[in-house]
């Protein structure tokens, strides 16, 4: 998938393009959920019966990030669900040619709708086919609507077309659906959302190298509880707390399985804020298992710079407060503890289903 961030860009991207054109959909696409799927699947028929490619419109910051900063509301900024590194990741794994990343500012917040269409749409995009969902408004002032794009369209040469809401189960799937379920942390309900199960990747980072410390303070721990660091680059996420997961691209194989882990995704109450990562909100990961041969395949045996995929799967609790180090160091065993017992319960789970299927 080819990423183009802002219309200077676009316009030197596709300068030398043999195919001119594109069947665009536009949106924030936050967690690329099972009704954005549904939407880009269609996209993407659409775009091969026309002879285009598929193009995706994106904003970052969200517009409501925008706007939050822009009144000094912070409340107004929506949990994030995904870094936009994960949604593009999603995107590209949907079959988008191309993703258009529009920086949302003032300029953009105050142009008119029907400028965005003939700028933007027309001229810059040369769009042939727009698909939109059935709450789509664009422009200043949210004026812009389905009517008013489809009138467009037909005035200007390109087709137009709404997806209605996307159910499973009975429930509307939507990015705020998502947040709910996150927030509440019920993983099983996220991933029949998400069609997949949730999770952050992104490089591992240096971090204060407190599991060190507590190998110090806890003869018999061997290298106490290291992690492995990754960085959510958005300060509110949607999901919080401390998580049993699955930790993926650690191997030297592509299709290496992945290690069981516990993890802490949030601001880390028990630390000082000015901390090696300034405070912003770290995903913190201990493998419950360091195979030697793993340890083998890494430079000095250290993962940092490399690139994982952490899988949130179950949610043990919410962060908590400790008040000393050997608090915290009782807290975290209790949390790998507990995670054990989660994978130990799917293993005896997926044992009970395969014997069923042999019988």
């Amino acid at each position: 998938m080819k990423i183009i961030r802002g219309l200077w860009n676009l316009q030197h991207a596709l300068r030398h393009e043999a195919i001119a054109g594109c069947a665009l959909t536009i949106g924030n696409f936050d967690g690329v959920h099972r009704g954005h799927q549904a939407m880009l699947a269609l996209l993407n028929n659409e775009a091969r019966h026309r002879g285009v490619p598929s193009c995706v419109m994106t904003f970052e910051p969200h517009p409501r990030d925008y706007f939050a900063a822009v009144h000094h509301k912070p409340d107004l900024a929506p949990a994030r669900i995904a870094t936009l590194r994960d949604k593009l990741e999603e995107l590209a794994r949907c079959g988008v040619d191309r993703c258009v990343v529009m920086p949302f500012n003032a300029r953009l917040a105050s142009q008119a709708p029907q400028a965005f269409i003939e700028d933007t749409l027309v001229r810059a995009l040369g769009v042939k086919y727009v698909l939109v969902g059935d709450d789509f408004r664009f422009g200043a002032q949210r004026a812009g609507d389905y009517a008013m794009l489809d009138a467009a369209g037909a005035s200007l040469g390109f087709d137009v077309a709404r997806m209605q809401s996307y159910e499973v189960h009975g429930t509307r799937v939507s990015s705020s659906a998502v947040r709910e379920a996150l927030a509440a942390g019920d993983m099983d309900r996220v991933a029949a959302l998400l069609g997949r199960p949730f999770s952050i990747s992104g490089h591992v980072v240096h971090g204060r190298k407190l599991g060190r410390q507590l190998a110090e303070s806890s003869p018999g721990r061997g290298d106490g509880f290291r992690t492995l660091n990754l960085r959510f680059a958005h300060w509110k996420p949607a999901a919080s707390g401390i998580f049993a997961v699955h930790v993926h691209g650690l191997g030297p194989e592509a299709d290496s399985p992945p290690l069981p882990g516990v993890a802490n995704l949030g601001v880390r109450p028990s630390l000082d804020p000015n901390d090696a990562n300034g405070g912003r909100v770290l995903l913190e990961t201990h493998c419950l298992e360091w195979p030697e041969a793993l340890v083998a395949s890494l430079p000095g045996g250290e993962a940092y710079g490399k690139i994982i995929r952490v899988e949130l799967l179950h949610k043990l609790h919410e962060e908590l407060k400790y008040d000393s180090l050997d608090a915290l160091t009782r807290g975290i065993a209790k949390d790998c503890d507990d995670a054990r017992a989660f994978f130990a319960s799917l293993h005896t789970q997926t044992h009970r289903q395969t014997t069923r299927d042999r019988i």
